[in-house]
């Protein structure tokens, strides 16, 4: 009977430990849309984006949209918690649900448009070209045959494809692409391409950062936008309460506040 006993026992428990093993596997496999239960949004980024979103000289996330979507889920009654995410795989990360929104200086255009339901328009934007200084280059015409970077899948790399004279005069007829725009710009100081096509955004404010001296913006841009949060099209309660907040924050003063923060 013992025997027996111990036998039943031990099948027991293997069903447990079994039974345990499944649920720990189960709750491994969460994606970012079962936060949303207890009001957390996960929000991906670029963290090199300056000044949108990027880690500070104390790696802390600071940024023009990291002050403005704080405040914003605040008023939603969400809280934020942003995850860094590459860039050139944002709308996949969205749809896969790793993400819940796309938040840093995430250009509206009618491509994304079809992956993604943005917010309303937030911000103002176009696409400049920025050289070094020294070079002799006055406007986009003059880079004939030369090399030119961008931000791989970003809205500059679709604004240079859109200008069919500009990217059948540059080298190679396409562009360099990259990661992020701090390593194009590293690349464009050391020489390696002689321009970047990027926001204005991010290059002026970089300008500012690194020395105007070092660095000139090109006659003429190549092309204006705008910038919204970018939703899975089934979340329209969480964009609706989104652009909600953000209609108060510009109605009572809070956007422009912020904003001067960060563009003076």
């Amino acid at each position: 009977m013992k025997r027996g006993l111990l036998k039943k026992l031990s099948i027991i428990g293997m069903g447990i430990v079994l039974m345990a093993g499944l649920s720990a596997c189960s709750d491994s496999g969460k994606k970012a849309n079962d936060t949303n239960s207890s009001k957390t949004v996960i929000v991906g980024l670029d963290n090199t984006f300056v000044p949108m979103g990027f880690l500070d000289d104390n790696n802390e996330l600071v940024g023009f949209d990291i002050d403005i979507a704080k405040e914003a889920f605040k008023r939603a009654g969400y809280t934020p918690q942003f995850e860094n995410i590459e860039w050139s795989l944002k709308e996949q990360s969205l749809n896969n649900k790793n993400v819940d929104c796309l938040w840093n200086g995430y250009s509206i255009t009618e491509e994304r448009k079809k992956k993604v339901d943005f917010s309303k328009p937030y911000f103002d934007n176009k696409q400049i070209i920025v050289t070094m200084s020294n070079n002799d280059f006055k406007s986009k015409n003059d880079l004939k045959d030369q090399a030119v970077g961008t931000q791989a899948a970003s809205s500059g790399l679709d604004a240079i494809e859109a200008d069919k004279d500009f990217i059948n005069m540059i080298k190679d007829k396409q562009p360099s692409t990259y990661d992020t725009y701090d390593k194009a710009l590293r690349d464009l100081e050391i020489g390696r391409i002689k321009a970047v096509v990027g926001d204005e955004v991010l290059l002026k404010y970089y300008i500012k950062q690194k020395g105007e001296d070092k660095y000139k913006v090109l006659e003429g841009d190549l092309g204006s936008e705008q910038y919204g949060v970018g939703f899975r099209k089934e979340d329209k309660e969480l964009r609706e309460n989104v652009d909600k907040a953000l209609d108060e924050m510009k109605a009572d003063g809070t956007f422009d506040k912020i904003k001067s923060k960060w563009f003076n």
